[in-house]
């Protein structure tokens, strides 16, 4: 099994100034030994912010640490079958109290 951020996990990294690298400690310890990747849909929302800077210099450092993250992540595409799994996983646990 595998880990997908989310795009708030790493948007507060970057603007906490973490590096990629710390961001990445940080989900092995948190997660262990499995594979970290980003959804479409999370790299959307990167992008996003981005475009939202309110200056260049923040463009600019959101779009090198992005640069970076994508280096080291897989982007996995947002399927049908994500788009259900997704679904089910959410209704459960909002029906639960948990989200």
């Amino acid at each position: 099994m595998g880990l997908i951020l989310d795009s708030s996990v790493v948007i507060a990294a970057e603007r906490s100034g973490k590096t990629v690298q710390r961001l990445v400690e940080r989900v092995l310890a948190v997660a262990g030994d499995q594979e970290a990747a980003l959804s479409a849909v999370g790299l959307t929302e990167l992008i996003h912010g981005i475009y939202r800077a309110q200056s260049p210099h923040v463009r600019l450092r959101r779009e090198a640490f992005l640069g970076e993250l994508l280096a080291d992540f897989t982007v996995y595409p947002y399927t049908k079958e994500t788009a259900m799994l997704a679904g089910k996983i959410d209704g459960e646990q909002q029906s639960r109290g948990e989200s």
